[in-house]
């Protein structure tokens, strides 16, 4: 939930930036530009709080996926046989 609040959030700011820019009178691509690094600065000095939620769900999902999965393993020892016959060594496990 902190990641879907997160995102809400900043799209809240973009949308006030363009229009507190609009009714500046910022328009075409310019207003744009201008209200997503605006939105950007503003998020990040008014969200660190839920940003810092948000990336700590991402980290307890990522930890959660536990150690690497052998197929990757087995890839990675394919290719480095396959590496080690293209450079002509007869024991590719040396």
């Amino acid at each position: 939930m902190p990641i879907l609040r997160y995102t809400l959030l900043r799209l809240a700011v973009l949308a006030g930036a363009f229009a507190l820019l609009w009714l500046l009178g910022f328009r075409g691509w310019l207003l744009a530009v201008v209200a997503v690094v605006v939105a950007a600065l503003v998020s990040f000095l008014a969200l660190p709080r839920h940003a810092n939620e948000a990336a700590a769900v991402i980290a307890r999902r990522r930890e959660g996926r536990g150690a690497p999965r052998t197929v990757d393993k087995d890839i990675a020892d394919d290719e480095a046989e396959e590496d080690a016959l293209l450079d002509g060594e007869d024991d590719p496990h040396r």
